[in-house]
C-alpha cells in the first residue's frame, strides 16, 4: 500500500502556548484551550487562551478518554459567535474548551459500551482529557481498516465522508463530467478533487487563493486546473478551463465565489453545499445575485452534513480504503504538535497558510 503523504507545517507559537502538561501524583492536569474572546472575522492565536485544569473523578455513565489527536474544522468558526447556536450545536462559550473533533483512546470507563483501550472519534474538545457522558456521540474505529488513527479524522473521517457523500449521494457525480471545487487546498477540497477523479470525472478544476497551493493542487494533488481567486479573471478563466460548463461544483466557500460560478453551470447542474467559510468568517453577509441561474438551468443546490449519514459510514469507509491501497487517493496533512496550538493550527487554516487536512497531535512522540 503506497504511504500517505504528510505536508507537515512548522509555526512560531505564541507566547501563550507555553504551559506543559503535567500528572501529579493520582490527579491528572488537563490541559485545554478555551474560547478567551469572540473572533472578529477570520480567527487569530489571540483568540484563544491555554488553561490547566484537573480531571474530575467519573460518574456514572461516564467515561475518560486522552485524545491522540484533534481534528481542525472550519465548520466550528460558525459557533464561536455569539448566538449562533442552532439545531446542529449550541454557541461555544467564553472561557470554556473549544468544541472540536478528536480520535482519544479510553483510559477509564464507568460506562458498559465503552471498553478501557478502545480508541474513538468524536465531538468533544480541544483538550488533552476528556470526559465523555452518554450524550455524546462517539464511533469506534474499525479495527478491520487497518489504518491510522489521525485518518479517521481525515480521509476517512468526516472530512473524506463528506468529500464522498456530497460527490456520490449528493451530486450523484457520473464519469466524464466537469467539477469544480472551492477551497480545494484545504482537507475536504484536496479530498473532493481526488475523489472526483477516482469517479471518473473528466475535468476537475480547483478554486485556491495563493499561487503556491495552486502549484501543489496541479502537480501533486491531480487537479487538471486552478484558479487563483484573488488574482485571475474568474469568469474568463472558467471559460477557458470549462469550455462546455460546469455539472457539477463542490462548494466550500459559498459567499461571492458562487456568483461566477453560476454563470457556467449546465442544464442539471449539481451544487453540493458542503460548506460556507466566506461567511464563517465575513462580518457582512455575502453572496450571490444570480440565482436564478438555477431555474433557468433547472440546477440544483442542496446543503449536506455528513453526520446524518452514519449507517452508511463504513461501506463509505471501504471504498475509500480501497482508493488509498491502490494509490488513487492520498492523505495530505498540515499537522502540528501539542494540543497548545490548536489555536494557532485553527487560525493558519482560516488564513489558508495550511496544506490539505489541518491536525493536531497530541501526544508526543516517544
Amino acid at each position: 500500500m503506497p504511504e500517505n503523504t504528510t505536508k507537515t507545517v512548522s509555526c512560531d507559537c505564541n507566547p501563550l502556548y507555553s504551559v506543559t502538561c503535567l500528572s501529579v501524583g493520582k490527579n491528572v492536569i488537563n490541559k485545554q484551550v478555551v474560547l478567551a474572546r469572540r473572533p472578529s472575522g477570520v480567527p487569530v492565536p489571540e483568540d484563544f487562551q491555554v488553561v490547566e485544569t484537573e480531571v474530575a473523578s467519573l460518574g456514572p455513565n461516564e467515561a475518560l478518554l486522552e485524545n491522540l489527536y484533534v481534528s481542525l474544522d472550519a465548520g466550528f468558526r460558525n459557533w464561536m459567535d455569539e448566538g449562533s447556536g442552532d439545531d446542529v450545536l449550541p454557541a461555544m462559550e467564553l472561557g470554556a474548551p473549544v468544541m472540536g473533533l478528536t480520535a482519544g483512546r479510553v483510559v477509564e470507563s464507568n460506562r458498559e459500551d465503552l471498553k478501557v483501550g478502545e480508541v474513538l472519534v468524536g465531538r468533544l474538545a480541544w483538550e488533552a482529557y476528556s470526559i465523555a457522558t452518554d450524550q455524546d456521540l462517539l464511533v469506534a474505529i474499525e479495527e478491520k481498516f487497518q489504518q491510522p488513527e489521525n485518518l479517521f479524522l481525515g480521509l476517512l473521517g468526516d472530512t473524506g465522508l463528506s468529500a464522498y457523500f456530497g460527490l456520490e449521494r449528493v451530486a450523484k457525480l457520473q464519469p466524464g463530467e466537469t467539477v469544480v471545487v472551492s477551497a480545494a487546498g484545504g482537507a475536504v477540497g484536496n479530498a473532493a478533487g481526488q475523489i472526483a477523479k477516482a469517479m471518473g470525472a473528466g475535468k476537475v478544476i480547483g478554486f485556491a487563493g495563493d499561487a503556491e497551493k495552486c502549484k501543489w493542487l496541479e502537480e501533486e494533488v491531480g487537479y487538471d486546473a486552478t484558479i487563483n481567486y484573488k488574482t485571475d479573471d474568474i469568469s474568463k478563466a472558467l471559460s477557458e478551463h470549462c469550455p462546455n460548463g460546469i455539472d457539477v461544483y463542490f462548494d466550500n466557500v459559498g459567499g461571492n465565489l458562487l456568483e461566477p460560478v453560476l454563470d457556467h453551470i449546465n442544464y442539471q447542474a449539481r451544487i453540493a453545499f458542503c460548506g460556507a467559510v466566506a461567511d464563517y468568517t465575513s462580518e457582512n453577509g455575502t453572496g450571490p445575485s444570480n440565482l436564478f441561474r438555477l431555474v433557468a438551468n433547472c440546477a440544483k443546490l442542496e446543503g449536506f452534513m455528513t453526520h446524518y449519514w452514519t449507517a452508511d459510514y463504513e461501506v463509505a469507509r471501504e471504498v475509500l480504503v480501497g482508493w488509498l491501497e491502490s494509490g488513487k487517493l492520498k492523505s495530505y496533512e498540515a499537522r502540528y504538535q501539542g494540543v497548545e496550538n490548536c489555536g494557532v493550527a485553527f487560525s493558519d487554516m482560516l488564513n489558508g497558510k495550511t496544506f490539505g487536512k489541518t491536525i493536531v497531535k497530541v501526544v508526543a512522540d516517544s
